[in-house]
């Protein structure tokens, strides 16, 4: 259920105190002694390492295809935030990365078509809160990079024009801000030129009545979104334009080139500049329709308009994971690709698919990929993407128009190939080809393409690597993938992590699973560990090869981790995904049993010492499975839901349409109650935690944790609930930095307290004073 410097690196330190009762060479010697342990013996992972990882967000390759910017991604100083910085790699390797930009906000890095400029996005500071982002430029030759745009709303998601004059934005910004920007800047202005006695400074400041009130009014169904915060209907998403200064000296004024009342997204120059592609659902309540967008286009060189409507898509576009649904121009200019479902039958989940149409009028899109039985794009989760300035994929085309490379995902895997875009216009859809450019256990989080085509340039992710750059040559058949960074390598080559083993077993039904089991390290399979079972969210999301920092610390702790795909999830193919439309919770509860029973096969496991967690979905599932069962000696509940009828009523999306339950909650509620935790709680005798977000608006906890707390207290069960506040549905992913340590530490520490029997008295009713 899921909708976005300074490194800090730990290095060796002595701390010993060496009394000196021997000669010197006594001395030296024990410090070589002590070096050379310390360089020939790795270290296991802790929460706490999560304070010096290094992450890779947008990459973008210059113009002449020699270097790769991309956005490195810190955790800041008081580690309650995260740093982003600009910094650059060769693409022939060989080389460090170097930075390019100082501030401690500075993201999305766009180069000039020239590549003698790069644009980016630099958000500053004041009173310890970040302003709205602006655009800002730094001169390739040489010089300072410098801020030109003032927007009170801020700047987002610049693009060049084709010829590199003129930079197109997105804005907030409405005239009533410009109006009153105007107005303080004028009274500063005035309040700068007059000399202050003294003894103005005891006189009360004048009584206004220029008073912004507070109260929202809502109207919509929708009025808020996780991580965003509430909707404001006052302030669409438009398009502006602005001159590409080229000095801090040459001053540019934006201008908006988008007007109305709904927002403007994915927008893109056509070839020649003369006209911007953009997409809009220009509906004021679409909840209450079958989702759809419209592709527009409008003058660049015109007056602020809402733009001349194309043709209407009458698909799901977007929402799949990383910049799904933007828009992609092909070469010869008259056709846009870009990922998206379709919407009937109304499911639960339905793959997403590659699409190319035409920039014509009433023009309908193409389905490439409709017989291809995997998601396009696809993504896999975990905990360590960047927490910040990520960027976006989109499908891009090869040179001669004939392909399209995008994501795909497979079984756990996210791997880049090129599929065939027909040339004839009655060339049979759907049956593109395929043509692998990546394999392998692996995760592609973000790619780009030279733009000769000739290299791809790619974030992977594995078990054991949180992201590094790496190039591979598509000119040679047989040419192997080069890396380019090497971001985490300080920290990792002093950890002792484990590869998770790869397992596939059958449930209940003969449905074949896919799932892994992280083992701690030095494993004995003669010995017998605790087992955790981490259920992932979604529903309709997959676990996969990529780093997940939960599962290596758990099994550093000594556990062993077990983390399934059960039906529902994704890369397995629609019916598989779909599979638990109206039955969830339901047999995908079953897969993972079955998955449990099939490690307990392997010898290894105490099958007394049984934890289970999980996350949004999986915090669901968690519920769902201490009410089905007693088997587990533990369990802790993340943003989870207890209720479906209270969380159909307080989420931030609606079920209007009937994809997980037929009917609302007040025509069928004894269906939502089957289907709810909470209405198995009298069968709960499992000690819980729930781990919650206090800004999750998601799955708000008063519609899960809150509710199952209050009823194991009735019930006399042991019970402890963890609040963050401030934080998220994506508290995990992206939550401030401090709080993604403590939630590890309280998940674990309640697996220690109930698996291991270590003592944990601050979640005792009564607790000692200190």
């Amino acid at each position: 259920m899921r909708k976005q410097s300074r490194s800090h690196t730990s290095g060796f330190g002595f701390r010993h105190s060496f009394v000196i009762r021997h000669s010197c060479f006594v001395i030296l010697v024990s410090l070589i002694a002590a070096t050379s342990t310390a360089l020939g013996e790795k270290r296991n992972i802790t929460e706490r390492d999560l304070f010096d990882f290094v992450w890779i967000g947008d990459p973008q390759v210059s113009p002449d295809g020699s270097q790769v910017a991309f956005v490195r991604v810190t955790v800041n100083e008081k580690k309650e935030g995260y740093n982003t910085s600009i910094w650059s790699v060769p693409l022939e390797g060989g080389e460090e990365p170097h930075q390019l930009t100082k501030g401690d906000h500075d993201s999305v890095p766009r180069w000039s078509p020239d590549g003698k400029f790069l644009l980016f996005l630099r958000a500053t500071e004041k009173n310890g809160k970040p302003d709205p982002p602006q655009l800002a430029i730094l001169p390739m030759a040489g010089g300072d990079s410098f801020v030109f745009t003032d927007l009170p709303k801020g700047a987002g998601s610049p693009s060049w024009s084709p010829d590199g004059k003129t930079i197109a934005l997105t804005s907030e910004t409405n005239a009533e801000d410009l109006a009153k920007q105007e107005k303080k800047k004028s009274k500063e202005s005035v309040s700068a030129n007059q000399p202050s006695p003294k003894a103005s400074a005891d006189k009360e400041a004048p009584a206004t009545d220029e008073r912004e009130s507070d109260v929202r009014v809502i109207t919509r169904a929708v009025y808020r979104q996780d991580n965003e915060g509430y909707a404001d209907p006052k302030h669409p998403t438009h398009i502006w334009l602005v001159g590409a200064p080229h000095s801090a000296g040459e001053k540019v004024k934006p201008r908006q080139l988008t007007t109305g009342r709904f927002d403007e997204e994915n927008a893109i120059w056509s070839n020649d500049g003369s006209q911007i592609y953009f997409t809009s659902d220009r509906n004021d309540e679409p909840y209450y329709d079958l989702p759809k967008t419209d592709l527009y286009s409008v003058a660049a060189a015109g007056p602020a308009q809402a733009g001349v409507k194309i043709t209407t898509i009458d698909l799901q576009v977007g929402g799949f994971g990383p910049g799904g649904g933007a828009l992609s121009l092909s070469p010869n200019g008259k056709q846009v690709a870009f990922t998206a479902s379709t919407t009937r039958p109304i499911n639960s989940y339905t793959q997403p698919d590659l699409w190319v149409l035409d920039l014509l009028p009433d023009a309908k899109p193409r389905n490439l990929t409709a017989n291809f039985d995997f998601d396009v794009p696809g993504f896999v989760i975990g905990d360590s993407s960047a927490p910040r300035a990520g960027g976006q994929n989109k499908p891009i085309w090869t040179p001669d128009g004939r392909g399209l490379i995008a994501v795909y995902t497979k079984e756990g895997n996210a791997n880049l190939a090129v599929f065939d875009v027909p040339v004839a216009a009655d060339a049979e859809l759907g049956k593109a080809g395929v043509h692998d450019l990546t394999s392998g256990n692996q995760g592609v989080m973000s790619f780009r393409v030279t733009p000769d085509g000739s290299k791809l340039i790619y974030v992977l992710s594995t078990p054991t690597r949180i992201n590094d750059l790496f190039v591979l040559d598509r000119t040679s058949s047989d040419a192997t993938p080069k890396q380019l960074t090497h971001i985490n390598d300080d920290l990792f080559s002093k950890l002792n992590l484990t590869e998770p083993e790869e397992i596939w077993y059958d449930s209940f039904d003969g449905k074949h699973i896919q799932a892994w089991v992280q083992q701690p390290p030095n494993f004995d399979p003669h010995k017998k560990y605790p087992l955790i079972l981490n259920i992932h969210g979604g529903p309709h999301v997959a676990y996969g090869h990529i780093f997940d920092h939960e599962f290596q610390w758990m099994a550093a702790k000594g556990y062993v981790v077990l983390y399934p795909n059960p039906r529902g999830s994704t890369t397995y193919g629609q019916e598989f995904g779909n599979t638990i439309q109206y039955h969830y919770p339901g047999d995908d509860y079953k897969d993972l049993m079955a998955g449990v029973d099939e490690v307990i096969k392997s010898g290894y496991i105490d099958d007394k010492k049984l934890g289970v967690t999980g996350g949004s979905g999986g915090g669901l599932l968690t519920n769902w499975v201490v009410g089905q069962t007693t088997r587990f000696a533990a369990a802790a509940a993340q943003r989870d839901i207890a209720s479906w009828e209270d969380w159909w009523y307080s989420a931030d999306f609606t079920l209007f349409q009937p994809t997980w339950f037929k009917v609302p909650p007040f025509e069928d509620p004894q269906e939502y109650r089957a289907r709810s935790p909470i209405n198995y709680i009298k069968n709960v005798t499992t000690p819980m935690m729930f781990i919650l977000g206090e800004a999750d608006y998601r799955t708000p906890p008063g519609a899960g944790g809150e509710q199952m707390f209050r009823a194991l207290k009735f019930r006399k069960i042991p019970t402890v609930m963890v609040r963050f506040p401030n934080e998220s549905h994506e508290l995990s992913r992206s939550g401030q930095p401090w709080h993604r340590v403590e939630r590890l530490q309280h998940i674990v520490g309640w697996f220690d307290h109930w698996l291991m029997g270590t003592p944990k008295p601050e979640y005792d009713v009564v607790q000692e004073q200190k």
